[in-house]
């Protein structure tokens, strides 16, 4: 530890640029950077990201307190640029709330709350349950599994389409194109030849979304499209093209957090067996341990915002439209906010995390992430006996914000059938 510390301090500021999550290294634990950061330089201007990097608790929560969520730029700016390929990005998020500040923020996600409240995710829980059992009966007779492929990433996808009226047979779809989009959201960097095929996969969303909004109001089926056509707060309701918007931003955040969520959080717990057991042994803890899971690695690492005046951050002058990275994973790590930090505690009591965001951006799926998240666990866990990883190197997807493991392999032993209910 002291001697990849000493190294990377010792370098260049090239050395200490978040640019280096792309790295193979720093991939595989970017907490080794991350603590460097926080400890050799918590408000760090880096050149090349053209941003300053924040990584202690009380700073990143001032940061997503303070500063603007507003930064996505104007389709023209994009053409100065030379950048018109994101301008069919661009031009969705100007009509999501997760780009937004002020009065129309809080205008959007009122209307969007009263469509998507915690009671409605409370309703899934056994559709959840269902699901989860579903897809280990896949593969519980085989004693293997890709942990992403067999369950993280279907679980929800299904839930996911429950939730918002579509059918289920097409949650595959919904989530090769969730995939695309993600790699516009989470990365520093995009590659030329995925262009045309990620704006195709947007294009094709959009129109998937605007067709089930025809479906809905011809046949209206209750789910949360449904729901957040016919919401209205104040007198005030979304345009066809708000809900079109936030449908997508909905599918991204249930798809990418929660499945990252799952099969970190197994390989989390994999890696630490005295919290296996703990869980195993006592589900009731299962709410503990997701805030715990979710603090110890975190499926979003980084948001970025714009200071909207001269401010100061960590002793450092922060200029008025200066870029700011809050290192969300980062924070989750600080000394200076968790007792032993670097230990994972399932029952830990104060454990405020920033996972999900702070105040008015706090993640709008959370509740229910939350709620797959400790069902997802409880019955892997129950179901699978003796689980070893297979992985000899494990592979970590080309995302630097939203991060995600390729593949996890595992073998187990079955537990004993589960009795189901009689059908009537």
């Amino acid at each position: 530890m002291e001697t990849i510390a000493s190294a990377v301090i010792e370098a260049n500021d090239k050395s200490l640029s978040l640019l280096r999550i792309l790295s193979p290294e720093i991939k595989r634990d970017p907490h080794q950077l991350y603590r460097v950061l926080r400890e050799y330089d918590p408000v760090h201007w880096d050149p090349y990201m053209h941003a300053w990097v924040v990584t202690t608790y009380p700073e990143v929560v001032a940061v997503l307190m303070e500063c603007s969520a507003d930064r996505t730029p104007p389709p023209a700016y994009l053409d100065e640029l030379g950048l018109s390929f994101m301008k069919p990005f661009a031009e969705v998020m100007l009509k999501q709330m997760m780009f937004m500040d002020g009065a129309m923020h809080s205008r959007l996600r009122s209307i969007c709350a009263a469509a998507f409240t915690p009671r409605r995710a409370e309703s899934l829980r056994d559709a959840i349950a269902e699901t989860a059992d579903e897809l280990i009966d896949n593969v519980i007779e085989r004693g293997s599994m890709d942990m992403v492929a067999d369950f993280a990433n279907g679980l929800p996808a299904i839930v996911t389409a429950r939730l918002l009226g579509v059918p289920r047979e097409d949650h595959e779809q919904l989530h090769a194109w969730v995939l695309d989009l993600a790699e516009v959201l989470g990365n520093f960097q995009h590659h030329p030849k995925r262009v045309i095929e990620i704006v195709k996969s947007l294009e094709d969303l959009k129109s998937y979304v605007a067709a089930a909004m025809e479906k809905q109001r011809r046949q209206p089926t209750g789910g949360l499209i449904c729901s957040l056509m016919e919401a209205e707060v104040d007198g005030q309701r979304l345009s066809d093209e708000e809900v079109i918007a936030n449908t997508i931003i909905t599918l991204i955040g249930g798809h990418e957090t929660t499945t990252n969520l799952i099969a970190s959080g197994f390989l989390t717990l994999l890696r630490n067996p005295d919290a296996f057991d703990q869980l195993r042994t006592h589900p009731e803890i299962a709410a503990s341990a997701v805030e715990e899971l979710l603090r110890w690695e975190s499926p979003v690492q980084h948001t970025a915002r714009i200071a909207t005046a001269d401010m100061e951050l960590g002793s450092k002058a922060i200029p008025k439209g200066a870029k700011v990275v809050a290192v969300l994973a980062a924070a989750n790590r600080d000394p200076g906010r968790f007792s032993n930090p670097e230990k994972l505690n399932l029952l830990r009591a104060d454990n405020r995390h920033v996972a999900f965001g702070w105040a008015a951006h706090f993640c709008f799926g959370a509740p229910l992430a939350r709620i797959e998240g400790q069902i997802a666990f409880n019955k892997l866990l129950a179901r699978l006996r003796n689980p070893v990883l297979l992985e000899n190197e494990l592979e970590w997807r080309e995302n630097a914000g939203l991060r995600g493991l390729m593949r996890l392999n595992i073998s187990f032993t079955p537990a004993a059938p589960m009795m189901r209910p009689a059908q009537g």
